[in-house]
């Protein structure tokens, strides 16, 4: 049987000492994501007496699953597709920005408190300006209507970008983010109708590749933009990107979700152990 080892057990009464676990939890999509390498380079880089790991939860067990948390006493969970917007439900408090966005992809626990925050909306943020791209007075279109597509749409609204479109497969879905948070639907029919006006795409739906969706890649390979100047797929590690080919065919600039989730790991860790590692010590995880 394989064990884990740690550099120090200690004092198991004392906090300071004890192994602090982390984790993140979503479907049997958890073991794709590159969040263990991420963060287990910068516990070590800090130093910690600790570990990140992958946890599947059936949609079933997602309440029990955040229980565990006070239970088991976790340093930290992270949350991803497809519970961000579920987990609320769960959890004893949401910090400000979290509960206008409605989504959580972290969990601190304190003395058995949950607490919901969103660390995808600074992350996006910061990997955006981190290029030098200023999204003011900027027109966007964004394809999604879920956890993380909440969050790119409030930020968007903070940066003040104008007009703010949305669509996604589930129209409903998406007028109801653009109600709650700011913005228009658009319909995919609108979308093959007429330009759109687009400086900015953002993919923050989980389809990169014709395999995903073929309809959505047909779509994607015929949109009609004018004055684009980014390309940013959510997504990453994918052998196919639909919106990456895109990009190429109109020679525009293209982003993976690779820096995004780099700097929102710096947030989440930040709040879990109060010590801020600069992204690019996450990124030498990978």
């Amino acid at each position: 049987m394989d064990t884990i080892s740690f550099s120090s057990q200690g004092d198991p009464n004392n906090p300071d000492l004890r192994t602090k676990v982390f984790c993140i939890l979503s479907d049997k999509r958890v073991f794709r994501t590159k969040s263990p390498a991420m963060f287990n380079a910068a516990i070590k880089h800090a130093g910690i007496n600790g570990i990140y790991i992958p946890l599947m939860v059936e949609p079933g067990n997602l309440g029990k699953a955040i229980q565990s948390l006070r239970i088991l006493n976790m340093a930290g969970a992270n949350i991803a597709v497809p519970y961000k917007e579920k987990v609320i439900a769960y959890l004893d408090i949401l910090a400000e920005d979290a509960e206008t966005i409605r989504a959580i992809n972290t969990i601190t626990v304190d003395n058995g408190i949950l607490k919901g925050f969103n660390t995808n909306a600074i992350g996006f943020k910061k990997a955006i300006e981190e290029v030098g791209y200023n999204a003011e007075n900027k027109s966007a279109l964004v394809f999604g209507s879920g956890g993380a597509a909440r969050a790119v749409v409030f930020m968007l609204n903070r940066l003040r970008a104008k007009p703010i479109l949305i669509t996604g497969r589930n129209q409903k879905r998406a007028k109801k983010l653009a109600a709650d948070l700011g913005g228009e639907a658009i319909s995919f029919d609108e979308l093959k109708s007429r330009k759109i006006p687009a400086n900015l795409l953002i993919n923050a739906t989980s389809i990169s590749s014709h395999d995903e969706s073929p309809e959505m890649a047909l779509l994607v390979e015929n949109l009609k933009l004018k004055n684009y100047q980014w390309i940013i797929d959510l997504n990453y590690g994918r052998p196919q990107y639909i919106f990456r080919d895109f990009a190429q065919k109109i020679g525009t600039r293209f982003m993976d979700g690779i820096p995004m989730l780099a700097h929102q790991a710096s947030e989440s860790f930040a709040l879990w152990t109060g010590i801020q590692i600069p992204p690019t010590i996450f990124l030498s995880g990978l």
